[in-house]
């Protein structure tokens, strides 16, 4: 597994690991409208290029997200859908958690359709 440690502003960070099997994208900090721009960039970029079978968006050490944040992830989870790889979020707890079942953005990716199943993946 290969790993790079990125950061792509003040309020963001991205730590990517790859192996085989799966690309891991660990986000730390704030995502918001001044950081997605560049989460988009890395997710594209890890998605376009020689796709893995799975990308994981680790938001563990996530402390606030708005809407350009989880509209860049929605965005990932369509070109990731089209290159036939899975996207999975990982790491969902707390108000974040709530966030994303309150809207309904939980449903749409892979594997965390309930409560139960996204709190497994934490």
């Amino acid at each position: 597994m290969s790993g790079s440690n990125i950061t792509l502003s003040d309020a963001l960070e991205i730590t990517v690991h790859h192996s085989q099997e799966s690309s891991t994208l660990h986000l730390r900090g704030r995502l918001n409208i001044d950081s997605s721009p560049d989460l988009r960039d890395r997710l594209l970029a890890t998605l376009r290029s020689e796709p893995p079978k799975a990308v994981i968006i680790d938001l563990k050490d996530v402390t606030y997200i708005d809407s350009s944040g989880i509209a860049t992830l929605i965005e990932g989870l369509k070109v990731a859908r089209m290159q036939q790889t899975t996207l999975r979020l990982q790491g969902l707890q707390d108000r974040l958690l709530h966030l994303f079942q309150v809207t309904g953005v939980l449903t749409l990716f892979e594997g965390l359709g309930s409560p139960s199943s996204a709190s497994r993946m934490s």
